[in-house]
């Protein structure tokens, strides 16, 4: 999700580089720290970065579940020559279509530049 998450950062225009950190304790469903690092190519302050991370994204672990949609059974090709770096696009398991590669998706670039107001 961290990646995912630096992915549409980038893709927003809101820096060059991006790393996310997401901490989590047992037994609480929110991360206890969202920590944005843009090694000095940000457009805007990495603390308004991560809050506006928060305020967009569920970063409780079902919400990941289901943005993500990993419960979708796209074990082939999710198998072969790796999970990273790979398109988006889907897969047909037993007659139904199910989207692959969803933690490479940009989709929430627009989310993140219009909250930026940049």
């Amino acid at each position: 999700m961290a990646r995912y998450i630096a992915k549409n950062i980038v893709a927003a225009g809101l820096a060059d580089e991006c790393e996310v950190q997401l901490a989590y304790a047992i037994g609480i469903a929110e991360p206890v720290s969202v920590f944005v690092d843009t090694f000095g190519s940000g457009k805007i302050d990495e603390k308004k970065i991560s809050d506006i991370v928060v305020k967009h994204v569920d970063l409780k672990p079902r919400g990941i579940i289901n943005h993500l949609q990993l419960l979708n059974p796209i074990f082939r090709p999710t198998s072969s020559h790796g999970h990273f770096g790979r398109k988006p696009g889907k897969v047909k398991v037993d007659g139904k279509v199910y989207d692959t590669f969803t933690w490479e998706k940009t989709d929430l670039a627009a989310t993140f530049r219009k909250a930026a107001g940049v």
